[in-house]
Parts: C-alpha cells; sequence; structure tokens
C-alpha cells in the first residue's frame, strides 16, 4: 500500500478554495481536486449574484494540520 503524499502535486497550495456558478462544471472542480487527494474542508457557501448562485468549497490538503 502507497501513503499519501505529503504536500499536492504540480506545486498546487495545500489550501484551496474554488468558486463559481453551480454548475457541472463547478461539481467537476471539486470532483478532481477530491480525486487529486485533496479532503473537503467545512460546508460549501452559496450566494446569488442577481442572476446565477454562486458556490465556493474550500479544500485541505489531508497532510496539514487543522481543526475544521
Amino acid at each position: 500500500m502507497t501513503s499519501p503524499a505529503t504536500t499536492p502535486p504540480d506545486g498546487l497550495p495545500i489550501y484551496r478554495l474554488l468558486t463559481g456558478p453551480d454548475d457541472a462544471s463547478f461539481c467537476r472542480r471539486v470532483s478532481e481536486a477530491l480525486a487529486l487527494g485533496y479532503a473537503l474542508y467545512g460546508s460549501p457557501a452559496a450566494t446569488f449574484n442577481g442572476e446565477n448562485v454562486i458556490v465556493a468549497q474550500a479544500l485541505l490538503w489531508p497532510s496539514a494540520s487543522h481543526n475544521p
């Protein structure tokens, strides 16, 4: 069994906040980050900009120490 990487690939930061319209593209971006090894950090947030629902999801690399 392999152990998870201690740092994210490709120089990505250990903390990421993905934002965008609440659509399939946003869901794919979150899913891709999860497939890389990130974990959801906290609950998603949503707001309405007068035209679209805009969502945000924080992600954290598992080796980063945190207190959710």
